[in-house]
């Protein structure tokens, strides 16, 4: 039975909003809170917004069934079956959008993290929901089966048995501009998974809910690099991997492969830090890496090792970043504000080594206790926040027990302010090396650095007013 399936990534509202793959799909959004972050948001939404790899997924299982494949950012389609990528942060909208199909007659389905998780919010807007990687149940869809309800869709173990994403409903002709913003360049990016899951046990992380973790071979991998390549030209290739370097044997052979094949796409990835090592750099650099992003999250180790994350040396961390910049590879490291046992000056700690630690790049979010993850079964007791679109990664949602919600938001953006605001900010990301202009920047950045102290400490004495 041939049916026009419509494809669904909501497009979000105020802010910047990523879904798919960010937050293990439950998805996040950057409501701009100063004038530093107001730019920030810009700029994703200019560099960063991707289309769904998941959705890609289900068009390549459709095309497959011989169906007519269409996408929607919104817009109401006729169509027989609408898939719709779900989310915590916008589910408002999306269960808008999904209702209107249904009054036109339209059977809609809901895949991802938080309809699995919170199926509540979404079971009077959809006529079935996905429990778990969608891939099992659409290949049901596609075969003419209805669904109805609540629907489990086990993990597919082998990888390399489904189709290459599908792009063109998606994506249509994704080009990519000469101008990057931090390693990433303007429209011409696209995601691709080379494995599933993720294999750490942090208790914060939504990342290992839905399945468990499972690898793609190489040479599938290269096979979908070489069918881009072909079909679409030079890419920016986003792998969306947690722990991309996570077997470096693995990665050595992809980058062989890569070079070996002639492929010219550049690519970025996220890993951990002590998955590196400078041969590994190396051989990913001349395949084409030019960003990489890394969880730092706390420069405690207590802290860390109390939400089952393992710390990294600091020295590894710096000897990374220091042979990252002399490669020309731009970095973006993630911090975690927030944990329970945080106080002012651990996180104040935490913003200092940031800066200290020199990524090219930072993003700092507030401790966000996902459903499904450990941590939100522990924090339950602590969670007063009772709208999930604000479980968005910046925004207080639990009642901490040495902070208050508006002093982890001024820290937040003390956070924001200390790593941009200083000329050296400036000079690493536009990889300027005369040592003479270096010695003027360091000068500036004490005076910086001694204007944001005593604004902190002015603001922590009205605090105690």
């Amino acid at each position: 039975m041939f049916m026009r399936i419509v494809l669904a990534d909501i497009s979000g509202g105020d802010g910047f909003v990523s879904k798919d793959t960010v937050a293990g799909g439950y998805g996040s959004r950057l409501r701009p809170f100063s004038r530093v972050t107001r730019v920030i948001a810009a700029l994703k939404r200019g560099f960063h917004a991707m289309p769904s790899v998941h959705l890609a997924y289900a068009a390549a299982l459709a095309r497959r069934a011989g169906h007519e494949v269409v996408a929607s950012s919104g817009e109401l389609i006729d169509g027989d079956v609408a898939i719709v990528l779900s989310s915590l942060v916008d589910h408002g909208r999306e269960t808008q959008w999904a209702t209107a199909m249904r009054a036109r007659g339209v059977s809609v389905g809901f895949i991802g993290l938080a309809a699995q998780n919170l199926p509540e919010l979404f079971a009077d807007a959809a006529d079935f929901i996905v429990r778990g990687e969608p891939e099992s149940a659409l290949m049901r869809v596609m075969a003419g089966e209805p669904l109805s309800g609540l629907v489990a869709s086990p993990q597919i173990d082998d990888l390399d048995a489904l189709p290459f994403p599908f792009w063109e409903p998606l994506a249509g002709n994704r080009r990519r501009w000469r101008v990057p913003f931090a390693g990433r360049p303007v429209g011409g990016s696209l995601p691709v998974l080379a494995s599933r899951s993720c294999p750490e046990f942090c208790t914060y992380c939504p990342h290992r809910i839905q399945s468990g973790y499972r690898t793609r071979s190489v040479v599938n991998i290269l096979d979908e690099l070489s069918y881009l390549h072909d079909t679409r030209g030079p890419l920016h290739i986003v792998f969306r991997d947690p722990l991309f370097s996570n077997d470096r044997d693995r990665v050595l052979a992809l980058c062989d492969g890569i070079r070996s094949r002639g492929l010219t796409h550049t690519f970025e990835c996220e890993t951990r830090l002590d998955r590196l090592d400078e041969e590994l750099l190396v051989a990913m650099r001349s395949a084409g890496l030019r960003a990489m992003s890394f969880g730092v999250e706390a420069v405690s180790e207590a802290t860390l090792k109390k939400v089952g994350r393992r710390p990294i040396p600091e020295a590894h961390q710096r000897a990374i970043l220091a042979r990252c910049r002399a490669l020309g590879i731009v970095t973006a490291a993630f911090y975690v504000i927030g944990f329970m046992s945080d106080t002012r000056e651990s996180i104040n700690a935490t913003i200092d080594y940031s800066v200290e630690l020199g990524s090219t790049v930072a993003q700092f979010k507030v401790l966000t206790p996902y459903p499904g993850t450990p941590l939100f079964t522990q924090m339950k007791p602590a969670i007063v926040e009772r709208d999930w679109e604000r479980f968005d990664g910046f925004t207080p949602t639990f009642t901490h027990p040495a902070l208050t919600a508006d002093e982890l938001r001024r820290l937040l953006g003390n956070a924001y302010t200390r790593f941009y605001i200083r000329p050296s900010f400036l000079t690493n990301y536009l990889r300027i090396s005369r040592p003479a202009l270096h010695r003027v920047v360091r000068s500036l950045d004490q005076r910086v650095e001694r204007r944001h102290a005593r604004r902190e400490a002015l603001v922590a004495r009205e605090a105690t007013w």
